[in-house]
Order: structure tokens, then sequence, then C-alpha cells
């Protein structure tokens, strides 16, 4: 009696359903952002003989170039993200 109970209970028994869940995970991919060329600077050819007022405005010159130089290097960085 045990036996056939054991196999009336395989034969009701119904198939597990196939259910595909769907795992959002994050994927390193290489950045592929333009490369950014450093500049000639403008105090880069400075002389001790030079007046003050040159080396002022190479220095001045070269701050602005600085600012645009980190302003690009910024831009590529943030288009990996």
């Amino acid at each position: 009696m045990v036996g056939v109970l054991a196999l009336a209970g395989c034969a009701s028994r119904t198939e597990p359903q196939v259910q595909y869940v769907r795992v959002e995970v994050p994927v390193q991919v290489p950045c592929r952002a333009p490369e950014v060329a450093v500049p000639v600077w403008a105090a880069a050819g400075l002389r001790k003989a030079d007046n003050l007022e040159v080396k002022v405005r190479a220095l001045l010159a070269e701050r602005r170039q600085r600012i645009g130089y980190e302003r690009q290097l910024k831009a590529a960085v943030s288009a990996c993200r």
C-alpha cells in the first residue's frame, strides 16, 4: 500500500517551470576618450635676462593655458563615466 501511494505521488508531479531573471551587472569597458595634447607652455621660453613685464605676461598667458588644459582633461575624464 505504501509503494502504491509513493508511485501515485510521483505521477501527479508537475514539471518545474523555467523562469528567466534579468540581472544587471556593471561591466568595465575601456575608455575611448581622445588624448589631450600637452601645450607648449608660454613661460617655457623665458630667460633670466627678460624684463619683468615680459615675464609677467608669459606667466599670465601660461595660467590661461593651464586652465584650458585642465578643462580638456576634465572633459576627457567625464567622457569615460
